[in-house]
Order: structure tokens, then C-alpha cells, then sequence
């Protein structure tokens, strides 16, 4: 198929969010398109878009809409055509999009792991009884409650920088990042502790990377192609299946993890109580190319565990 490539005079316009680690995501992007097509980074241009969800610190993100928030100004201009694509944390993502608008472009996972940070060293299980632990996600929140429910959580929003200031203020003794996220910054200094999905299962693509363009830009889909990574996209498929049928919005604590090995696609799922006193968990395995099936069928497992009351935040 023929397309046209980007050039310093007609740029391929990608468009981000502006945190540090939010640029790195679009650089990274940046840089695959360039290899792929020896482009001159003047063929590119990146343009930061402020999102609700950016601009509101103050408030838990159920409170002002939910995930969409990261989200919903990027979409508007990529559906008006003020920019080519757009970079997406998958992490931030809700499951439906936009009319218009597909996601069908993902770069090579990073560590999808949480990390526990905590400026002096130090792990989780060692932290002191009623010590203060900052997280905004409803799902580290449930979880950290449902294995200390002796600690004390507390509403801890903004991007990494920010979360790190919040420690060296004594706002908190502990928080969590994403391991994606530190490797991308190169955040070697930021002391942390990876923790193994066996003890903590991450959110659903956490550390992957989405690119999303026009439905009907045949041309960018075609540049898109050439930086997919399969094994990602076959990945998240299971994924986002399992959080679809469960309810992907910010008001349910969910966790899930795909792995594959060889042709074979393991999902491993847990969704809990917001308060934590339950979480119910299980895994599946089966064929890569049916991979959102089986999302589809461990949602519906844990679903029929669940008791009529387990869902009651919705």
C-alpha cells in the first residue's frame, strides 16, 4: 500500500498530555516512526494538550468524572483534525472510544509492575502499623487495605515529580508508581521496591503504550503499522476484554495481567471491594487468538462469585 510521509513542511502532529512522563511516551513514539521511515525529527511535531484530569489536583478522580479525564481534550482535536494521533498511557484508558476514533497501535510493554516508594528505603511489609500511604487509585487502595488494613490511605494525585515532593513534605510515608514509568524517566534515583504481581496484581495495561488516529486516516494507519507491537496488542486484548465486562471506569477496583508463552495467553484477574475487606481473584489460559474471549469468560467467573451486594459501588 502506498502512503505519504510526514515531512518537515506537513508534519505528523501527535498529540499528548505534558507531563515529563507523558512527553517521554510521545518522544518514544516519535523516535519509532523516525527509524522506521528514516524521518527527520523536524517531520514531527508534538503538541501538549491540557486535560481536565490534569488541571483538577485537588479532587479524587471518581469525584470529577473518572478516567475519560486524561483523555477527552486529546480526542476532541484528534476527531477535528488539529492533530495526526494521539498518545495515550493504556492504563488511563476507558474501553469505548470516541466515534471516529480507534486504538490499534501499541509499543513494546514496558514492566507492567507496580513499585512501592518510599524515600528511605524499605518495603511494604515493613512499614510501621497506622503509617499514612498516598495513592489516587481506588484499585492500589483496595488492594494495600486488603493486605494492611492497619495502615492508613490517603488521596495522593499528580505525576511523579509531584508525588515525590508530596513525601519529602511528610504528606505521606510511602506511595506507589509505575515501574513503566520510572524506567521511562530514567528514574534511577527515586528509591523503590518492585512488587511482584503475585503480590499485587497491576492494573490492567498498566506500562503500555497507545497510539490512537482517525478511523478513516487510511494514511496513518498505515505508518501505525510498522511500530505495532503484536505481542502488546494480543496482550491487551485479554485485558481490556476482562475490564470491559467487569466495568472499566474508575469506580471499580480492578486488577489484570496477561502473559503468553509460546501460543498460549494466561490472564490473571482480581477485582475487590473498594474498602478491601474482599477481593476475589482467578486466572485462565488458552489460545493468544482468543484472547478477549477469554477476558470475557474470567470477568464472567468472577462476576458469578461476586455476591449481590459486592458491586455496590456503582
Amino acid at each position: 500500500m502506498t502512503h505519504t510521509l510526514p515531512t518537515p513542511a506537513r508534519t505528523l502532529k501527535i498529540g499528548t498530555r505534558g507531563s515529563p512522563l507523558a512527553l517521554a511516551q510521545a518522544y518514544e513514539t516519535r523516535a519509532r516512526l523516525m527509524a522506521a521511515f528514516d524521518l527527520p525529527i523536524e517531520a514531527f511535531e508534538v503538541m501538549v494538550i491540557s486535560t481536565q484530569g490534569d488541571r483538577v489536583q485537588d479532587r479524587a478522580l471518581k469525584e470529577i468524572g473518572g478516567k475519560g479525564l486524561f483523555t477527552r481534550e486529546i480526542e476532541e482535536q484528534l476527531v477535528a483534525g488539529d492533530i495526526d494521533i494521539a498518545v495515550h498511557s493504556m492504563k488511563d484508558m476507558p474501553v469505548d472510544q470516541p466515534e471516529g476514533l480507534i486504538l490499534d497501535c501499541y509499543l513494546p510493554r514496558e514492566n507492567p509492575c507496580d513499585a512501592f516508594i518510599q524515600l528511605s528505603g524499605g518495603t511494604l511489609q515493613d512499614l510501621p502499623v497506622g503509617s499514612v500511604v498516598g495513592t489516587s487509585s481506588l484499585r492500589r487502595k483496595a488492594q494495600l487495605l486488603h493486605r494492611r488494613p492497619d495502615l492508613n490511605v490517603v488521596e495522593f494525585r499528580g505525576n511523579v515529580q509531584t508525588r515525590l515532593k508530596k513525601l519529602k513534605d511528610g504528606v505521606a510515608a510511602a506511595t506507589f508508581l509505575a515501574m513503566a514509568g520510572l524506567n521511562r524517566l530514567d528514574a534511577a534515583d527515586v528509591p523503590r521496591t518492585e512488587i511482584s504481581p503475585d503480590d499485587m496484581l497491576p492494573a490492567v495495561a498498566q506500562g503500555a503504550i497507545g497510539i490512537e488516529r482517525r478511523l478513516d486516516d487510511a494514511n496513518t494507519a498505515t505508518l501505525l503499522k510498522a511500530i505495532h507491537h503484536e505481542a502488546t496488542g494480543h496482550r491487551l486484548a485479554a485485558e481490556r476484554a476482562f475490564l470491559a465486562a467487569l466495568d472499566g471506569s474508575c469506580e471499580t477496583p480492578i486488577a489484570g495481567l496477561a502473559t503468553l508463552e509460546g501460543d498460549t495467553l494466561t490472564l490473571r484477574g482480581e477485582v475487590l471491594r473498594t474498602d478491601g475487606s474482599e477481593a476475589l481473584s482467578d486466572v485462565i489460559s488458552g489460545p493468544i487468538a482468543q484472547g478477549a474471549a477469554l477476558g470475557e469468560t474470567l470477568a464472567q467467573r468472577l462476576l458469578a462469585r461476586a455476591g449481590d451486594n459486592f458491586f455496590d459501588w456503582r
